[in-house]
């Protein structure tokens, strides 16, 4: 049976940026143990494995309990684009993430691997700041299923080395601590790539909120996309990316103060995830 997300016309346009522009008890042999020993840090929260030990996927968190939504940010660079970035195109979007500090919102950051070995102190600037967290979104952002906005496709017996790939990137880039959490490229997924992926022990991150900033310049649209489609527990996906989602960062000023006026508190995946398994 293939389980595809498919989101009609703005996941269109987010397909289309991403082939242009995220524990248990103890560690799985294929994600790293995190380097500091704190019990917080060395067991985030995550999911049961679903049927027959597939790889558990989380969507949105908890309608009930409390006002919260935990924007995410994919930091989106296919292994296959180096040239551009030495030419100048910019992946990453430094300002957006200033952003993000001076308003205090706590989010997080799905970054692939190939991201991280292009911007490192970003890269390592964001997984040491305690407001973000880093997740996995693969090493090189080609498609763990056919069919997937015409991204490239990882071949299945590469997908684990992939994801396993982006963490060790994470770690020479000096990124003490990513998460458990794996958003898969483009959104897609089908129970091969769940079983392939069962032996890394991650969650896979989905969301419930299409934020459109893909290629999107206007920044009010994307601001009202966001509102109108937030609900208690939403997860957002938005990118970290100038050269395929400008407009975010100017969304993101009008978004934040406005959920704040609804009573929203802004939390990271972790925090949702967490109060999953409470609520269960």
């Amino acid at each position: 049976m293939t389980i595809r997300v498919r989101q009609v016309a703005a996941a269109c346009a987010l397909g289309a940026a991403l082939t242009a522009c995220g524990a248990p008890s103890a560690p799985h042999a294929g994600r790293p143990a995190p380097s500091a020993p704190s019990a917080a840090m060395s067991r985030p929260p995550t999911l049961a494995p679903g049927p027959a030990g597939l790889t558990p996927v989380f969507k949105n968190g908890p309608r009930v309990g409390g006002k919260t939504v935990a924007l995410t940010f994919d930091a989106d660079m296919t292994a296959d684009e180096g040239p551009r970035a030495a030419k100048g195109e910019h992946f990453d979007n430094p300002q957006l993430i200033s952003t993000l500090r001076t308003l205090k919102v706590p989010a997080t950051v799905f970054m692939t691997g190939r991201w991280a070995d292009e911007y490192p102190a970003e890269a390592r600037a964001i997984g040491r700041d305690p407001q973000f967290e880093i997740a996995n979104h693969s090493y090189s952002h080609y498609a763990f299923t056919g069919d997937c906005y015409g991204l490239p496709t990882v071949a299945p017996d590469r997908m684990k080395a992939d994801v396993e790939r982006a963490y060790t990137a994470f770690k020479k880039a000096g990124v003490p601590n990513a998460m458990p959490y794996f958003r898969f490229p483009g959104g897609c997924y089908d129970r091969q790539a769940l079983k392939t992926l069962s032996a890394v022990g991650v969650t896979a991150v989905q969301w419930d909120v299409v934020s459109g900033d893909a290629f999107a310049t206007d920044s009010d649209a994307v601001a009202q996309q966001v509102l109108d489609g937030v609900k208690p527990g939403s997860v957002v996906v938005m990118h970290c990316t100038r050269s395929a989602a400008p407009a975010t960062e100017r969304a993101v000023r009008m978004v934040v103060p406005e959920l704040r006026k609804k009573g929203y508190r802004f939390v990271k995946v972790s925090e949702l995830i967490g109060a999953t398994g409470r609520h269960r």
